[in-house]
């Protein structure tokens, strides 16, 4: 323990006595005390407690220093006492060292504010890197689509026609929401929350991401910014204010999930199902065949599609959409999406192709008609030890009568207003769509045209024409 001058000063005049009595404290000393000069040789004072066996010839011996010396520097030290502290001069620790060891603890107390600098603003300085790109990236767009392809930025795609996004202030979109209050929170995904606002006189649902999303929402913008279907959510408008903000047409009902899974909902008769099925297939086989390149959603499940006020279907969240070069049919990439929905060739070797989202919209018709999770809990009926919703149908369509076994796994909620015909052959499409081998599942198109003729018995002829002429509108766009 080192002690100054001017503490030793307040303890009566450097009196020993005085001093906090501690065994082995060095005490620092650089000037004269009382009226012995001390050494410049001499840089430090070690505190030693006196015995009654000790006395000042065996204290000099002990610490090889003249009798003389140790006296000038406890003057009023009895040694024959055998009680009190004496103060031993040693060599070593000098006025530099002192001076040294000082600059060390400034800067020691230096580094520990840079660390909690550091990680208190990390996050800002992440995003003032973050945001200026994505701005930089969304400023390459132009109204031709034409700055070229790519996987992680924003740029336009050959061949599309743009309908350029709105950009909106961080101002308005926090005044629409209430400063994105929890009453106005509609929904939370991985990427961020979802808020409802009505923004220029439109119902719209706000996704607001984190800057770490830059990518996923460079992707989604771009996606839903060049491609443009209706049975694909409608993209409004931007935000790289503070934070990355996606704005998007409201979809009154929630999502497909919801109703399957969820208790506040109603039981989605068979024919919406069907038409729901037939609506995201829809969606899915345009970006699958009709977008220069194609898309991959990579994400297909009951929760990524959109249910509108008249019980249509509309395919949603672009985040994870890779995008394919005319000519190749298979790439490779890392492992997102939801498990329960990954074919084999994806979870296994990371391989994409629009077969993946095949296999997942298999799913989601076992989904439907079930209204079973992709992913069955353990113990639930016979299949604790089965891969989930996938291995549960193939059983069923693997007996001798499959309608009877389809019978058990149909929504209970139904009752008997089902056709089950019907159920048979979605039973049966999504069979096919989820088989093992990716060059044996059928591709959109062909699913298109089966659930068309699926759903020809419920749908309005009038309606379903004006459906298709939309549908000729959206593929001209794109010619």
């Amino acid at each position: 323990m080192y002690w100054s001058v001017e503490l030793l000063k307040k303890f009566n005049s450097y009196d020993p006595n005085h001093i906090p009595a501690k065994a082995k404290v060095n005490v620092t000393v650089n000037c004269s005390c009382g009226n012995s000069q001390i050494s410049k040789d001499y840089g430090l004072f070690v505190t030693y407690p006196l015995r009654s066996t000790d006395s000042l010839e065996k204290i000099a011996n002990e610490s090889k220093l003249d009798e003389g010396l140790i006296q000038n520097f406890n003057p009023d030290v009895n040694f024959s006492r055998g009680s009190g502290i004496v103060f031993i001069p040693g060599r070593g620790v000098g006025k530099g060292v002192a001076i040294g060891i000082s600059i060390a603890g400034v800067f020691a107390v230096l580094l520990f504010v840079i660390c909690i600098y550091v990680k208190y603003f990390q996050k800002k300085e992440e995003e003032k890197t973050i945001l200026p790109q994505v701005s930089k990236a969304l400023s390459t767009q132009d109204g031709n689509g034409s700055s070229g392809h790519g996987t992680g930025s924003a740029a336009g795609l050959t061949g599309i026609m743009v309908a350029k996004s709105t950009e909106f202030s961080y101002q308005e979109l926090a005044k629409a929401t209430d400063n994105f209050s929890l009453d106005n929170k509609i929904g939370q995904g991985g990427f961020g929350a979802v808020y409802y606002a009505e923004l220029r006189g439109e119902k719209t649902a706000i996704k607001k991401m984190n800057v770490q999303a830059s990518s996923e929402f460079l992707c989604e913008l771009k996606v839903l910014t060049h491609v443009h279907h209706l049975n694909l959510v409608r993209l409004i408008g931007y935000c790289v204010e503070g934070s990355l903000f996606l704005v998007y047409e409201h979809i009154d009902n929630g999502n497909l999930g919801q109703y399957l899974h969820g208790k506040d909902k109603e039981p989605l008769p068979w024919s919406s199902r069907v038409q729901i099925a037939l609506d995201s297939a829809r969606g899915l086989e345009y970006i699958h065949e009709h977008t220069v390149p194609v898309y991959i959603h990579r994400d297909v499940k009951s929760a990524n599609i959109l249910i509108d006020k008249n019980l249509r279907g509309k395919v949603a969240d672009f985040g994870l959409t890779k995008l394919i070069e005319v000519g190749n049919s298979t790439l490779h990439t890392r492992l997102v999406g939801t498990f329960g929905y990954m074919p084999p060739e994806y979870a296994q070797y990371g391989d994409v192709s629009p077969k993946i989202d095949v296999y997942a919209f298999g799913v989601v018709l076992y989904e439907l008609i079930s209204a079973k999770n992709a992913v069955l809990k353990t113990g639930e009926e016979s299949v604790a030890e089965s891969k989930g919703l996938v291995a549960l149908f193939e059983k069923a369509l693997n007996q001798i009568d499959p309608s009877e076994a389809l019978r058990k796994l149909v929504d209970p909620r139904l009752k008997e207003n089902y056709p089950i015909d019907s159920v048979l052959k979605m039973a049966q499409l999504g069979r096919a769509c989820t088989r093992d081998n990716p060059l044996l599942r059928p591709s959109m198109r062909s699913l298109v045209v089966d659930l068309m003729t699926l759903s020809s018995p419920f749908e309005d002829c009038d309606d379903d024409t004006s459906y298709e002429n939309q549908t000729l509108i959206n593929l001209l766009s794109v010619r």
